[in-house]
Order: C-alpha cells, then structure tokens, then sequence
C-alpha cells in the first residue's frame, strides 16, 4: 500500500522553551525564516504525503493560521507587488490537504496519534515528531518509505549515537535491522545497540490496535507509541532505517541553536554575510 497519510502530534506545552512558548507553540519557532513545523511539511510532502493531520491543543491556534490562506496579507502583497512572497506563501497553502485534530489535555505522543484514528481510518500512515530536522540529499520519511515498501510492516527511523549518550534515547535492539527490543533511555551498560529512534514512525492499522490495547502503564497517565510497539513487536516485525543526513534536535535549546546557524550558512541570501558574522564572534 501506498502512505498518503501523516500525523504530526503538536500538542504539547513546550515547556523547555520557556517563556518564548508561553504564547505561541514550540513548533512555530523559526529556523532562519520557516517555523520548524514547515520543514515537517516540506519534508512529508517531498515524501509523496497528500494528507497531513496535525494533532494541536488548545493555544495552537497559529499552526492552523500559518497553513491557511490569509485575504489581508494576501491584499497587502499583491498591492505593493511583493510577487517572491506571495509565490511562498500560496506554495505553503496549497502543498497539502492539512486537517486539524484536537487532543483534549496532554496524555502522552500515543494518545496523540489515537485522536487521529478515525481520519487515518484502515490504512498505514507515517509521524513525524516535531524535534527532529534533518537536513538530507533524500526525505527520511522517504527513506522509511523503501523499507515499507519492501516489508511492508511498521517502520522506524533510526540514528547511530555515542554510546555515552543512550541514556538520553529510546534504543532499539536488533537482529538485522528487525527491531527485537525497545529500551527507554538505558545506560550505556545496559543499552541493546547504539541505536536510537528519531521521532520518524511508519504505522500500520495492525501496530494502531496494539497502541489502543497498550493504554496506559506510566504514573503520569501518558500513552506512549512506544508502549504499543514494544506489545506489537512480541507477535509481528518492526523494522529499522538507519537514516542517511545530518540530525538537529529542536526540542532542546542548544539543538535548536545548532539547526538555525547550519540552515542560516545554506541560504542563499544569508550565507555569506552570517559565516563573516560567525568569524568574528568565534
């Protein structure tokens, strides 16, 4: 089957940007000139998704704002004949049916992707959290996509790390690359692989029906995917992509700051001035 489908769960509080998301959602922080939920998009879209499905809560109205067609500043662009941006922004609004689903209160990534449920309906569907930016020859989820294609079972995106750092990631074992076990963030002397998932999922309706059995086993009341997968895999395979690009954690200050300054050096309009920039500062 093809996947036309993605979820992107954007609910949650952001609470490690704190107070800059105290009034607009962690996932509209720009890097450079495009929030970090764009280069989702871009990258879903670049991937063959026709449908992207944003899980948002309650004070994430601008995501829906930002995909939306906007007849003010629509009018004020093409009055004052800013025609590069008007091109942009009707780019942004017509890349992909965008839908918006509402998680009532924070319940965990798992409960997130289950608001989902009913659009997704019977079919395999990818997600992509919002912490992990690649910058990448090839899409990761299109990477993902080649290894469905060939199993055609659940997919998830994997990244080598130190092994000094697993206690930061989940970590999968492996056999091949067919995931046996999944460690929530092991010490180094306990991890099963220096393999760590990234925040990139493709989910089948069988892997979906193990995550609603899984509910919730953690004192916080949170349903996670993982839990789901860790159930799924003891009957059926999940396999790992190892992915093939460079990696910028958002969801952490430092990551976000790394992401800003490697796609400020890449644009076109930017670069040269900003390394001069650089230099004089380091």
């Amino acid at each position: 089957m093809k996947i036309t489908k993605c979820v992107i769960p954007a609910a949650g509080f952001g609470t490690r940007f704190l107070p800059a998301t105290k009034s607009q959602p962690k996932e509209m922080l720009p890097i450079v000139d495009k929030p970090c939920i764009q280069y989702l998009a871009e990258e879903a879209v670049a991937s063959g998704i026709k449908e992207i499905i944003i899980v948002t809560g309650s004070s994430k109205r601008s995501i829906e704002d930002f995909f939306d067609f906007s007849f003010e500043l629509d009018a004020h662009l093409r009055k004052h004949k800013r025609t590069a941006a008007l091109k942009e922004l009707e780019r942004i609004e017509r890349m992909a049916k965008f839908i918006y689903v509402r998680q009532p209160f924070p319940k965990g990534d798992g409960h997130a992707i289950l608001c989902a449920k009913e659009i997704v309906a019977n079919e395999p569907f990818a997600v992509l959290f919002g912490d992990d930016i690649w910058d990448a020859k090839v899409p990761p989820l299109k990477q993902m996509m080649k290894v469905f294609e060939k199993e055609q079972a659940p997919v998830i995106s994997l990244e080598k790390i130190p092994k000094k750092d697993t206690d930061k990631y989940g970590i999968a074992g492996l056999d091949g690359m067919q995931v046996t076990s999944l460690v929530e963030k092991p010490k180094p002397s306990k991890a099963p692989s220096t393999f760590a998932l990234t925040g990139k999922y493709i989910v089948t309706p069988e892997l979906l029906k193990d995550l609603e059995k899984a509910g919730s086993g953690h004192k916080d009341g949170e349903i996670r995917l993982i839990d789901g997968m860790k159930r799924y895999i003891k009957h059926s395979p999940i396999f790992g992509a190892e992915i093939k690009g460079q990696r910028f954690d958002t969801g952490d200050k430092l990551g976000y700051l790394k992401a800003v300054v490697h796609f400020a050096l890449k644009h076109k309009e930017l670069s040269k001035d900003f390394k001069k920039f650089l230099k004089s500062q380091v």
